[in-house]
């Protein structure tokens, strides 16, 4: 479930030109989630159209945030079920680094899940 919920906010994100898409199993590494999905905005408004057009996706799968922080930052959390999605500005994301933070977990191509 969690590896489906993944793919459909990729999609999100990238259909609203989320920059820079990543996504980090963390699952053994933690108990806090099993996926970190993480993508930079524009701006703070292409921030909050990030989040919108990943809840409106979802919410048309039938899946509802389980969470949501930070809609007036430049950092928008979103999770669903053990998949936290991580919308960051530029600015942001470089100054917490979630990559450089959790560097041994593992990568996940996000291709594969655009190409579908």
């Amino acid at each position: 479930m969690s590896l489906d919920t993944v793919k459909k906010i990729v999609k999100a994100l990238d259909d609203k030109k989320g920059n820079d898409i990543e996504v980090i199993k963390i699952d053994e590494l933690t108990i806090v989630a099993d996926y970190f999905v993480i993508v930079t905005g524009n701006s703070n408004t292409h921030i909050r159209a990030l989040a919108d057009e990943v809840e409106y996706q979802l919410e048309e799968a039938g899946m509802k945030p389980d969470h949501v922080e930070g809609r007036a930052t430049g950092w928008v959390i979103l999770e669903y079920s053990g998949v936290v999605a991580h919308i960051f500005t530029e600015e942001s994301r470089n100054y917490y680094n979630l990559e450089r933070l959790w560097e041994d977990a593992s990568k996940i191509d996000v291709t594969e899940f655009l190409n579908e």
